[in-house]
């Protein structure tokens, strides 16, 4: 069966809202003040330019972008593994691992401690979890009403 387009998309978005809420809850409360501290260690004024509204435009797309690339993978995996949250939860893992991947560099190249990035991994997978779950409960194959 085909994958259903516009459910991929309101997922998605959804998913992709509920990134951005725990991103800024994160982000402002938990790791915030830390990740400005370490941002501004490894190159002064760093912090501020990653708070610019272009910044913040840029990571909010992006969420919503990572959002539907969540529901479309778990449509694209859902016929071999069938639907719900176990299928969502492999998805959510897959990104986890894939974005813990790329974030390493930062870890690596001393922009941010072991702590601080052991800190965004954990987030990281409820995040993950969270918005692949709330997507998926979203999307059927179904054909739209």
């Amino acid at each position: 069966m085909a994958i259903n387009t516009q459910k991929v998309l309101i997922g998605g978005i959804v998913a992709g809202v509920v990134m951005n809420a725990i991103d800024i809850v994160s982000n402002m409360f938990i790791v915030g003040a830390r990740m400005k501290a370490e941002s501004d260690a490894f190159k002064p004024g760093l912090a501020d330019q990653m708070n610019k509204g272009s910044a913040m435009v840029s990571y909010i797309v992006m969420d919503l972008v990572l959002g539907i690339l969540l529901v479309w993978t778990y449509a694209a995996i859902r016929p071999r593994f069938g639907p719900g949250l176990r299928t969502a939860t492999y998805v959510a893992v897959l990104f986890w691992v894939l974005a813990g991947i790329f974030y390493s560099g930062y870890l690596h190249m001393g922009m941010m401690s072991a702590g601080l990035w052991w800190t965004f991994a954990f987030i990281g997978l409820v995040n993950f979890f969270l918005s692949a779950w709330a997507g998926a409960k979203l999307y059927s194959e179904d054909s739209p009403a």
